[in-house]
């Protein structure tokens, strides 16, 4: 294991709105009459690539401008290169607070691209410290959360002289809004659902602000309010930024982007009356007011304000469209000088379109599949009907609202499936038809009208095939269902839907996971993560293919209620426009795993980048794919 190297993307992220009223929030734990605190952030596509290992000592290094840090493993040590500031010093506060919690050992992060400005107003330092907890997490098998990651950035980052608030750390969610509410230590995070697209340009004013002395005036005011600049500096960071910042929330999902702007001008207004007379020498801000009140830019866009702490750091505008987003981005570089970057957040997708391979020669039910392809053995299902898998398999995806199916099938098979699906019964079996058995082939029919046909001329792996759809799925999320597996669901909702459902709230990639006992790990491809309580889903933090039962249990598990519990793929995936990218990239390059494409790797590179969800549905996976698997299902199905 001291050998394995991962690769980490952590992005900068941008405070659409609310700033400052993360550490506001947070004094709530002294004075409640202090309001909670409100902000919208997302990820952006700038931030920090590097590639870390397991190391004797905290070694980290920039290959471009070959800086270099190194610290032992020891707490006194870190902490106090934590506390004289400086790049570095975030790297070690995060270290020291690894030390303080667990006893393990040091690593080695070697920073390979920065795209992110620093001191910005983009949580370049926050970006760094969710990288080293991200890095410790994975390699020393933490199972820590987004949240536990979170912490101990947070933890980490308040150990330097830095005093920036809880929003910076909404980085570890990647490229999507998020609605974080701040309550003393306690945070809670909703994802947005984006209705129309958001197109932004941030910009760096090439100017300078000091965040920690911003920070230390208006913390001055708090927690108890003891003037009348006080006063209106907690109103204007307590009730009017809730005001604003719901306002806000409510307009990004009703797609009315005009009205986004007309809140971050409002916000900047606000801001402008009621906290920039707290530290007027930073916050009167000449380069940020002059950009804002650019007739060009404003001709172009809904809205325009500061970024982060404010000053004069970063500015954010909320273009028109993507024609006026690529001018103003042109603008601020040819005409002002000033270094310019796209942000566009689209709109939140549902699942629309399914892939179900079954292109298979299914020798493991020879000699049957040689007259009957696998997915047209018979199962009488729950209400009697003795139907072939693929279309019990095809019901569930329909009944759970996707509107179009990608077979993927050998070429010579699709007079099989038009015969089921498309062509019309003959007169002499339609008059021997009962009434409700005629209707059910009317539902055939209408499935049929879903399907379109991908050929599989080469058997080169479940990640080529897949790859083949990619034209008609173009960039949207699809359902991705292994052909040789049908599903049992424990509630009056499908397995389909429950997993739709989940991915509508996290809007990422997602795995569909059961449960499977300590003894048969090493069998299966197993996803580690940790449950926080009352949920059904968790974001994976590793993913590792047949581990010894040995090496599993103390390093490959996911924790629920302090249980160690294993979890492999349940036979569904929700698969994004990244994965297809990554694929074809792959293909390109003949990038082959035991001579197969495989999508497993892919997975694996999309999570480490975005994120990826593991859902659990209420339910069971029934195999069809061997003899065993498939007499056992034919019971349990005739059974439900």
């Amino acid at each position: 294991m001291k050998n394995k190297v991962i690769e980490l993307f952590v992005p900068g992220r941008l405070c659409i709105m609310g700033e400052h009223s993360d550490w506001a929030g947070k004094y709530r734990g002294i004075n409640n009459k202090v309001n909670k605190g409100y902000a919208i952030v997302t990820g952006i596509e700038e931030g920090i690539y590097a590639k870390a290992s397991i190391a004797k000592e905290l070694i980290i290094t920039n290959s471009k401008n070959h800086l270099k840090f190194k610290c032992d493993m020891d707490y006194e040590k870190l902490k106090k290169k934590a506390e004289e500031g400086g790049y570095w010093s975030y790297v070690a506060g995060v270290a020291a607070c690894i030390m303080e919690k667990y006893n393990i050992g040091g690593i080695d992060i070697e920073i390979t691209k920065v795209t992110i400005p620093e001191k910005k107003g983009l949580s370049s330092s926050a970006a760094i410290c969710v990288l080293v907890a991200r890095a410790f997490n994975q390699l020393y098998n933490l199972h820590l959360n987004l949240s536990g990651e979170m912490d101990l950035a947070y933890q980490g980052e308040i150990t330097t002289p830095s005093r920036c608030g809880r929003l910076d750390q909404a980085c570890a969610y990647g490229k999507k809004p998020v609605l974080m509410t701040f309550d003393g230590d306690k945070i809670e995070t909703k994802e947005l659902k984006v209705q129309k697209p958001l197109y932004f340009v941030f910009a760096d004013l090439m100017s300078k602000k000091d965040t920690v002395k911003i920070l230390g005036d208006l913390n001055r005011s708090y927690p108890f309010a003891e003037n009348e600049q006080d006063r209106i500096l907690h109103e204007a960071l307590g009730k009017d930024n809730e005001k604003i910042v719901n306002q806000c929330v409510e307009y990004i999902e009703a797609g009315k982007v005009d009205k986004v702007g007309k809140m971050m001008n409002e916000a900047q207004a606000n801001f402008d009356a009621k906290v920039a007379p707290c530290c007027p020498s930073e916050l009167t801000a000449p380069v940020l007011h002059k950009v804002l009140n650019d007739p060009y830019i404003k001709r172009l866009s809904y809205g325009r304000k500061g970024v982060g702490s404010q000053g004069d750091g970063t500015v954010q505008i909320l273009a028109k469209n993507r024609d006026a987003q690529k001018l103003i981005q042109k603008y601020f570089k040819k005409e002002l000088n000033m270094d310019a970057f796209e942000l566009t957040i689209e709109p939140t997708k549902p699942v629309k379109k399914a892939i179900i391979p079954v292109a298979g020669n299914g020798t493991r039910m020879f000699p049957i599949t040689k007259c009957l392809k696998k997915a047209f053995l018979p199962i009488v299902d729950s209400d009697g009907i003795i139907k072939p898998v693929i279309l019990v398999l095809m019901e569930e995806v329909v009944n759970a609202g996707i509107e179009e199916i990608i077979l993927i099938i050998d070429e010579n098979d699709k007079k099989d499936y038009d015969k089921l699906f498309k062509y019309k019964l003959s007169d002499d079996i339609t008059t021997k038809l009962s009434p409700e058995l005629l209707e059910y082939e009317s539902k055939i029919q209408a499935i049929g009208k879903k399907i379109k046909y991908v050929y599989q001329k080469e058997k080169l792996g479940l990640g080529h095939a897949v790859s083949l759809c990619e034209d008609l799925v173009g960039n949207e999320p699809v359902l991705l269902v292994l052909g040789d597996q049908i599903y049992k669901s424990y509630t009056n909702k499908s397995c389909t839907q429950q997993f739709l459902q989940c991915y509508s709230k996290t809007n990422k990639l997602s795995v569909s996971v059961c449960e499977v006992p300590e003894k048969e790990v090493s069998r299966y491809g197993i996803l580690c993560g940790t449950i926080d309580k009352g949920k059904n889903y968790f974001d994976v933090d590793k993913m590792v293919e047949k581990p010894d039962v040995s090496i599993a249990k103390e390093k490959y598990y996911t924790k629920v209620n302090k249980e160690k519990k294993y979890f492999a793929v349940f036979g569904e995936y929700i698969l994004t426009s990244e994965v297809f990218k990554l694929l074809r990239q792959n293909i390109k390059n003949k990038k082959t795993e035991r001579g197969e494409y495989q999508i497993t790797s892919v997975l694996d590179d999309v999570r480490k980048k975005d994120g990826m969800i593991a859902f659990m549905p209420y339910g069971e996976m029934l195999d069809v794919g061997n003899v065993e698997a498939y007499k056992n299902t034919f019971i349990q199905k005739c059974n439900k």
